[in-house]
């Protein structure tokens, strides 16, 4: 006769990149056999997670200051006979595991981003043990070879999702943390992939994201024993039934092959807008970087691209202040920016990582200098954004609808490029695409009007996950 065995509660607080929210998903799966389920909130749950990241600035010190307010949420339950296991995940574990047990020694359980599909084990040794397990060596084994089948890491809405492709970059860029705290490169094969796709969409997802540290050098073991790329990866997703959009990201110049090109051409649901990180203009500071490319290869690069997709729209990646840049140096900055033109971009004032090269690099840029800079950096950037979404008012285009807008009777949406979309139309909509024409640009959004003819609901029509379905009124 088996015991009765209570149903626990997880809470996963998720900081960072779509790899973390992907991370934290796959968490929830692996606990999920011992009988975790979510919960909405720290103070409710058994067992709670912080998934850090260390790309921002003063990473280690936001961590130490929740870790503070989740002490407090556990010693108020352990003093209503509640215990609470409190773990840290990613890369701030994996970079400051020790120091997290040196200050917090309340935590349970410090696990790097490529352990925690070792975290029953972990669980059941913390318990055994009465003492903090910590798991910051890189394993000999793949993580993905060990995880559960996916039960939907989607975002809200259950239209959308992210999957995981590839982790870690051996490129070594002079800022960049990310070989310390993720590792080698290292892909999945290309069955676990597909497999997780297949999954994802009989669960209502239509849209798929890629992810990766450098995605674009994913060579994971295809069926017939050979390394496929990225762009042999995306073609056999390309025909899954019900996938109606593909996106990847994070990818790096360097490793923008021929096939790749020639997918954005061939690949309908390869959706034209590409997030292509250049991080600086200057040829100086590419070198200083360790970025491997000039800013005209950049450029050669984006004319090969759009030469072979004319509609694509481009993203990126700015750093302002590195370490020995010069007024020169950033005005180079801004002349690729103005040469290129960029739909959206994501920018900040360099900040040292400790471990990384330019952490210890002469000429260190002083703050105010680099604040100045990045708010002229991005001001140019705004305008440019301004204008991509203003030039889309009058377009017809089709929208990928994932959920309720803020209004009665008003759905919310993709377009292509990823800006968000507001039109009025029945709910069943969810989880489809339908032409629109866009009407107005807001401030962050795009209002538009549904274009005749309207999909009509059949019975067959692909649904968006039921569990996630609401009346929009």
């Amino acid at each position: 006769m088996t015991s009765f065995q209570p149903e626990k509660r997880l809470h996963v607080i998720t900081w960072g990149c779509q790899m973390n929210v992907y991370d934290s998903a796959r968490m929830t799966d692996v606990l999920r056999p011992l009988g975790y389920r979510p919960a909405d909130t720290a103070d409710q749950a058994d067992m709670v997670i912080l998934n850090t990241c260390h790309i921002r600035d003063r990473a280690a010190e936001k961590v130490f200051s929740e870790l503070g307010r989740l002490r407090v949420i556990k010693e108020t339950r352990a003093a209503a006979g509640l215990p609470t296991v409190l773990a840290v995940a990613g890369c701030v574990a994996q970079a400051e595991g020790a120091e997290i047990l040196a200050r917090a020694p309340y935590v349970d359980i410090v696990l790097g981003p490529q352990t925690y599909h070792r975290l029953p084990e972990m669980v059941a040794r913390a318990a055994r043990a009465g003492g903090a397990v910590i798991e910051t060596d890189f394993p000999v084994e793949q993580k993905f070879d060990f995880l559960p089948d996916a039960t939907g890491p989607q975002l809200p809405g259950g239209v959308t999702a992210f999957l995981t492709v590839q982790e870690g970059c051996d490129k070594f860029c002079s800022f960049c943390v990310v070989p310390y705290t993720r590792g080698a490169e290292a892909s999945r094969p290309v069955a676990s992939v597909l497999a997780e796709a297949r999954r994802m969409v009989a669960g209502g997802v239509r849209e798929i994201s890629l992810l990766g540290q450098n995605v674009n050098a994913y060579h994971g073991e295809g069926p017939d024993g050979r390394a496929w790329s990225l762009a042999s990866l995306m073609r056999a997703l390309a025909e899954l039934p019900g996938l109606a959009r593909i996106r990847y990201t994070t990818s790096h110049p360097r490793d923008m092959g021929d096939d790749l090109i020639a997918a954005h051409r061939d690949l309908p649901a390869l959706m034209p807008f590409l997030h292509l990180p250049v991080q600086s203009g200057s040829d100086r500071m590419l070198a200083a970087m360790n970025r491997g490319h000039t800013a005209d290869d950049y450029r050669r690069l984006v004319d090969r691209l759009r030469a072979a997709r004319p509609d694509l729209a481009f993203s990126s990646d700015f750093i302002v202040g590195h370490p020995g840049e010069s007024d020169a140096d950033f005005a180079a900055t801004m002349a690729l920016i103005r040469d290129i033109g960029f739909a959206q971009a994501f920018s900040f004032k360099y900040s040292p990582r400790p471990g990384t090269p330019a952490a210890g690099a002469p000429l260190q840029v002083a703050a105010e200098v680099g604040d100045a800079r990045l708010q002229e950096l991005q001001a140019l950037v705004r305008q440019q954004q301004d204008r991509f979404n203003a030039d889309s008012v009058g377009r017809s285009m089709e929208v990928l609808f994932t959920g309720c807008g803020r209004k009665p009777g008003q759905l919310s949406g993709r377009s292509p490029y990823l800006q968000a979309v507001h039109a009025s139309g029945p709910e069943w909509l969810i989880g489809t695409t339908a032409m629109v024409q866009i009407d107005h640009m807001l401030t962050n959004s795009l209002t538009a009007s549904l274009l005749p003819p309207v999909p009509s609901p059949v019975s067959d029509m692909p649904r968006a996950n039921p569990l996630l379905e609401r009346a929009c009124a």
